[in-house]
């Protein structure tokens, strides 16, 4: 039997139901135009992964019940995640985000920009003014790694010579790092040790990576799910089964859909005929082994933690994001 998010989220059903409200009053401003925008923002939040990752491992590392600063470590997330996201939109030239329009769709590209730097500093300042240092720097370094990504990514895209090393580094950076920084935070904001807090960050880029992975997988599908299938190769990113399937094959089969990535200019036969190779290449199966094996890994590191209710919701919760259908 599946396991709901809403059954995973039971042993901080009451947290999350906080947070929600003081995010909610942190986000208001008397500026019009931007309280408006802000309460968009809210409004749309999707499945609030992020802060059940922050408060699970701050349960498990100790902080039962849970401090004012784990709050504070999930909202800072929050706002830093949200404010690269609108930056991303812009970027991306996005006018969706989760079936929502995005800002920049809305308010256009100037406004976008400026609530980014908003929400990016409105985080600064909520850990400036309660000394939460420690959490600011974690989570500074997340958007630092994270930039790093995306840039090594574009650089890549270009001559599409991808190689797996180079593509654990990118996700390890543009989606590990930001999952590693929510457990991290978790176990800070609860006073744990700094050998605790690394091996909650750990746990974190695993189920990342993980996550990442599945995220790939879901280009190659059959029906709509999540995203929509191809889009990867249309915006001509090399992701792991392609990488793989790529270094099974001969020369001429490597040129062909090299061709096929970097021409498709959207086009459905090109893009299917790259879909098709990469399945009879047996790239899917690959992927999907090395999901499972950071997936394994991930539990590994968890079952480190003290048993209790939140550690089984965490392993819950790594299994639901690898099984997700969207």
């Amino acid at each position: 039997m599946t396991v709901t998010l809403d059954q995973i989220q039971a042993p901080i059903a009451a947290e999350m139901e906080e947070f929600e409200k003081k995010f909610r009053q942190s986000m208001q401003t008397r500026q019009l135009l931007l309280d408006k925008i802000m309460g968009y923002i809210v409004k749309r939040k999707g499945k609030q992964i992020r802060p059940m990752f922050v408060f699970f491992t701050a349960k498990i590392s100790g902080g039962d019940p849970l401090p004012e600063a784990t709050f504070r470590g999930a909202a800072l997330i929050e706002l830093l995640h949200t404010a690269t996201l609108v930056h991303d939109d812009v970027v991306d030239e996005s006018n969706y985000r989760r079936g929502f329009f995005s800002i920049n769709a809305l308010w256009k590209n100037k406004i976008a920009v400026l609530v980014g730097d908003y929400l990016l500093s409105k985080g600064l300042l909520l850990s400036l003014e309660n000394d939460d240092y420690e959490l600011l720097k974690i989570v500074s370094n997340a958007v630092k790694e994270l930039s790093e990504g995306e840039l090594l990514q574009i650089e890549k895209a270009r001559r599409l010579d991808i190689t797996e090393d180079v593509y654990f580094d990118i996700i390890r950076q543009k989606t590990a790092s930001l999952i590693a920084s929510c457990c991290a935070v978790g176990a800070a904001s609860a006073g744990a040790d700094k050998e605790t807090i690394e091996r909650a960050r750990l746990f974190g880029e695993k189920v990342g990576m993980a996550f990442q992975i599945k995220d790939d997988l879901f280009d190659f599908g059959t029906a709509e799910i999540g995203k929509p299938v191809g889009i990867d190769i249309k915006e001509k990113k090399m992701t792991l089964p392609l990488i793989y399937a790529l270094s099974q094959a001969d020369w001429l089969t490597k040129r062909r859909v090299i061709y096929n990535v970097k021409n498709n200019d959207g086009r459905k036969d090109r893009v299917q005929a790259v879909i098709d190779f990469v399945k009879q290449s047996g790239g899917l199966n690959y992927a999907i082994k090395v999901m499972e094996r950071y997936r394994d890994e991930a539990l590994q590191v968890l079952r480190t933690f003290p048993a209790s209710p939140s550690r089984t919701s965490l392993e819950q919760l790594i299994n639901y994001t690898i099984e997700r259908e969207k």
